[in-house]
């Protein structure tokens, strides 16, 4: 009988037109997740810190909420990532974090805790929100901002072309991602 086998995290940099380097994060349940497990699905990631105005943007909209839903619908895996230190703002948990989780209404597949800020660094997350999207064979196809209105202005959602919307279109559809990076606007990451 064959050891199973453990999934590794890498350790190289992530980058838009290359494999997505795995990683083994634990959720708020206390189970593990790993890239890897979700092989031939595309994977949305969204970095995260519910106290800043510019995630708050996409929450109190409802925007992130609708985001989570349709694409869970169509069978895609998001992830939320948290690499918030301990004792920095965005940092939730235990109950905290579950409370918090409730009151804004997150609904995606897993939030996953990256305390020591190792997965964020490796996909080089910046800011929050920092969005990336990985296609069903493995590759980070966007890097970047949820959209084109960087501002913590709810009433830029309605005009603003939302990034991640548009290059899952394209590429369920077949096509090339138009825009495949951005740079992303928010809060800064507030790593250890």
């Amino acid at each position: 009988m064959a050891a199973e086998k453990k999934p590794v995290m890498e350790e190289r940099t992530a980058k838009v037109g290359e494999m997505a380097p795995n990683f083994v994060l634990t959720d708020t349940e206390g189970k593990k997740h790993a890239l890897e497990d979700f092989e031939g699905r595309y994977v949305i990631l969204e970095w995260i810190n519910f106290d800043c105005p510019f995630v708050q943007k996409h929450y109190k909209s409802g925007n992130m909420q609708e985001l989570q839903e349709t694409y869970k619908d169509q069978k895609v895996v998001w992830l939320t990532i948290c690499s918030s230190a301990p004792g920095k703002q965005g940092y939730f948990e235990g109950e905290a974090l579950k409370s918090r989780m409730e009151k804004e209404k997150w609904n995606g597949t897993a939030y996953l805790i990256d305390e020591s800020g190792k997965v964020g660094k490796m996909y080089q997350a910046k800011t929050t929100p920092h969005m990336y999207i990985i296609n069903p064979e493995g590759m980070l196809i966007y890097a970047g901002a949820i959209d084109d209105k960087p501002s913590a202005n709810v009433d830029d959602i309605t005009e603003s072309t939302n990034y991640v919307k548009q290059a899952m279109s394209a590429s369920m559809a077949g096509e090339e991602v138009p825009v495949k990076t951005t740079v992303a606007y928010g809060c800064s990451v507030k790593y250890q």
